[in-house]
């Protein structure tokens, strides 16, 4: 696990009893940044942070721990503001001498890890992809909906990411009405029964397998490197935009003016209610103005309901950009399985960025999200 939990980081495969614990497996992204980072003369990532404004600190930090997997554009200007080529911030993990314990060195602490608390969370992470295997009814869509697990942490539970202990109240909760069991003690017996009686065996090696974790960053690793090897896209003009690159856009039109003035552009409009407080991507009639400073993949999306209270009416219309990322302060665009959630961006103590929705009451760790599915609000349209 990450610095961050306290956990010193023993072995790439420590065994506790007969359960295989990954300590490793919170690094998703073994990166040259910090490397290249001292190398350029920056002794605090602070410092590099306040090159690179269109990335958050938080999510920085994350990217050169690698914990988080970051879009080649974010590697790009990670790369101009170090002064190299983006090429020069990636590893080949299959190197001689290559060492995810001497790579993850500079990210833990010293603590020992309670391998008991590692092994229940690889079995509890193994109980819940059984439990959902078991069931087809348990969407993801609808733990949230009956048990109010986010998709996020139903993620990092599934992968271990965190030993029980460090799980807020809400959590812990609703995997004891998951699991049908009234307390913490009855769950972890519950838990034990269902390894002793090998109802895990099939799905433990998914949540704590260090080749399995290799594979898959390597795999990341090769496809950074080709997105990074491709010649970067040019927008096309106002005047003659492309097609959005999915098939619920609508070709974005431009309305050319007298001569010499800038061109409106008009994006589509996505968006009809779903329950608890989501927005179905589905096409409208609709087009609206979008800012200049829109990337080509904008769109409008309706807001449908005051999720965010009343200062985003449901009758607005948000401008939503899936080429920015949301930073604190601002809104952001959440794609989950069944649709858009619309939240509002803070951060907490530790500076982590969080995306809040009060209409229903959800809070969402936003660093933890897949960035692809992430786009920031860069306007709105009132009725």
């Amino acid at each position: 696990m990450a610095k961050g939990n306290g956990k010193r980081q023993g072995g790439a495969h420590a065994a506790a009893g007969d359960v295989p614990v990954d300590l490793y497996r919170c690094f998703v992204f073994p990166n040259r940044i910090r490397e290249q980072r001292h190398a350029a003369g920056h002794a605090r990532l602070l410092r590099l942070a306040s090159r690179i404004p269109e990335i958050p600190y938080i999510r920085l930090s994350k990217i050169e721990r690698g914990e988080v997997v970051p879009r080649p554009d974010e590697l790009r200007r990670i790369a101009d503001a170090l002064g190299i080529a983006p090429a020069g911030l990636l590893l080949d993990m299959d190197a001689p001498g290559f060492d995810i314990a001497k790579w993850a060195a500079p990210f833990i602490d010293d603590t020992p890890a309670d391998l008991e608390e590692e092994r229940f969370a690889v079995l509890l992470g193994a109980a819940l992809r059984a439990r959902r295997t078991g069931d087809p009814a348990l969407t993801i869509a609808a733990i949230e909906r009956d048990y109010g697990l986010p998709p996020v942490n139903l993620s990092r539970i599934e992968n271990a990411q965190k030993t029980f202990d460090r799980w807020g109240a809400a959590a812990r909760n609703a995997l004891l009405q998951l699991f049908k069991v009234p307390n913490e003690t009855e769950l972890r017996g519950h838990v034990a029964a269902l390894h002793a009686a090998g109802a895990l065996d099939g799905f433990i090696g998914n949540v704590a397998n260090p080749a399995l974790r290799h594979e898959r960053s390597r795999a990341r690793i090769a496809e950074l490197a080709a997105s990074l090897a491709a010649p970067v896209p040019v927008p096309a003009p106002a005047s003659a935009p492309a097609p959005a690159p999915t098939e619920t856009l609508a070709v974005v039109a431009a309305i050319p003016l007298a001569p010499g003035a800038a061109s409106v552009r008009l994006v589509p409009v996505l968006g009809a209610p779903l329950p608890h407080g989501l927005i179905a991507d589905a096409p409208t009639a609709e087009k609206v103005e979008a800012p200049h400073a829109a990337g080509p993949r904008a769109f409008g999306l309706k807001v449908c309901r005051a999720t965010l209270g009343g200062g985003l009416p449901g009758q607005a219309v948000v401008i939503v950009d899936p080429e920015r990322f949301p930073s604190p302060g601002g809104i952001a665009a959440l794609r989950e399985e069944a649709g858009w959630r619309l939240l509002s961006v803070g951060s907490d103590r530790d500076g982590r960025m969080i995306g809040y929705s009060s209409n229903p009451e959800r809070e969402i760790g936003l660093d933890d999200c897949d960035p692809a599915r992430l786009a920031a609000v860069i306007g709105a349209i009132f009725p």
